[in-house]
């Protein structure tokens, strides 16, 4: 299973100009079948001017456990290197009680994502986040309304998506968004379960704000719908994905690979911890004439100064460099001895970030944007460093922790 760091970076583009190619297989069961979700989408993608490849392994009422026994959604995953795969379970299961799905759904939908992670290393599992049925499911109290059965198949897929290291596509969400705000925009068809053309419009528009990470405002493609009601989907696909994008956990293809590193500073001597994802190789240049392709090195310097780290991480997913300035200066000399510490930085809010383990005294924290700019924001230091970056302009941000004895840097992504 691939292990996702606690930081999750993303960049998100504002432009719908360049084109971006991506292979995408569905598996699921009649809820992608019903009006073929993945030609919809294939067709919504080209209108806009980029490209998809799809396929599809969709059987009526299948589970992630039907899925998992079947040797052919094994062959479909094995085709080919995928991009993204997408991942859907039977339409009531993941809203069932808790232990239930905790037992009977949850191991198969992560099993499902490994065997797609064993495929191929740099490819996406992206969970099909469905809709409640119209008027609920009554059999179970919990979920025999809409709303009820809606936020608990949100709340599972994004429970099965953090054990699976994996994304999710939040269609259900956009589900409710149309109902509550377009409630005369029929989602469903006569059974009350399965999506209209209006249904499967809005997931395609979902998956394409999901796994392009762009708006699907002003496609041309419109399913046959009116265009009023076409423009409306695309708008709440829009809203419901790319304001909240971080808390899908969606990365595109092209963006895997974040090179990402801390440093601790004791005396001369630099210990580097790699905190990269989805890389295999790395080349360190620690400004002084120096290199290593160690993953985590230290680096002992011979004279203080200012010095340009540079850290460049490749695999056959991509590359990515981080360039950095480590100061060797008499102040950090003078130390003999430094605790070493695991940083962890939590997401509490869309932009607002607590850093925890940084011992010793804070002597400054330095925040600058991609353009080496300084930048001021509220900080908070109780417990932990709490840092408010709502306000800020989208983007990457690096923030720097001076202390006494040692210095850390992370880099951060508002958005």
């Amino acid at each position: 299973m691939k292990k996702l760091g606690l930081l999750m970076l993303l960049f998100i583009s504002g432009s719908n100009y360049a084109q971006d190619s991506i292979s995408v297989l569905f598996i699921g069961n009649s809820y992608t079948y019903v009006n073929d979700l993945p030609t919809v989408f294939k067709n919504l993608t080209q209108s806009l001017g980029d490209i998809s490849t799809v396929d599809s392994k969709t059987n009526g009422g299948y589970t992630f456990q039907n899925h998992l026994s079947d040797a052919v959604t094994h062959t479909k995953i094995q085709s080919r290197q995928w991009d993204f795969v997408v991942l859907q379970g039977q339409s009531q299961e993941p809203s069932f009680p808790t232990d239930q799905v905790n037992a009977q759904t949850l191991p198969p939908a992560a099993a499902l994502a490994d065997s797609v992670y064993s495929n191929w290393y740099c490819s996406q599992a992206v969970y099909f986040m469905t809709w409640g049925r119209q008027n609920g499911d009554p059999q179970w109290d919990s979920i025999s309304t809409f709303d009820g059965m809606n936020v608990r198949l949100r709340n599972a897929y994004m429970r099965i998506a953090d054990s699976a290291n994996a994304s999710v596509s939040p269609v259900g969400v956009a589900w409710k968004y149309v109902r509550d705000n377009h409630p005369t925009i029929n989602l469903y068809s006569g059974d009350g379960s399965h999506p209209s053309l209006e249904g499967t419009y809005l997931a395609a528009c979902t998956f394409y704000s999901s796994l392009f990470r762009k708006s699907a405002v002003g496609a041309t493609y419109t399913a046959g719908l009116d265009p009023t009601i076409a423009a409306q989907l695309q708008a709440a696909a829009r809203l419901v994905v790319l304001d909240s994008i971080s808390t899908w956990h969606l990365r595109g293809k092209e963006d895997l690979i974040v090179a990402n590193f801390g440093q601790v500073i004791n005396d001369y001597t630099v210990d580097f911890s790699n905190l990269t994802e989805f890389a295999t190789s790395y080349e360190w240049d620690f400004g002084d004439g120096s290199f290593s392709s160690d993953f985590s090195p230290s680096h002992v310097y011979s004279a203080e100064g200012n010095y340009n780290v540079s850290l460049i991480a490749t695999s056959e997913c991509g590359a990515d460099t981080l360039l950095t300035t480590v100061v060797i200066s008499s102040a950090t000399a003078a130390i003999d001895q430094v605790n070493t510490e695991k940083i962890i930085v939590k997401t509490l809010s869309s932009n607002v970030f607590e850093i925890l383990g940084y011992h010793g005294e804070i002597s400054s924290i330095q925040l600058q944007d991609a353009m080496g700019r300084n930048v001021s924001i509220d900080v908070e230091n109780s417990n932990g460093l709490l840092l408010n970056m709502d306000g800020l302009s989208k983007g990457i941000y690096f923030v720097r922790i001076d202390g006494k004895s040692h210095q850390v840097q992370l880099k951060l992504l508002v958005h």
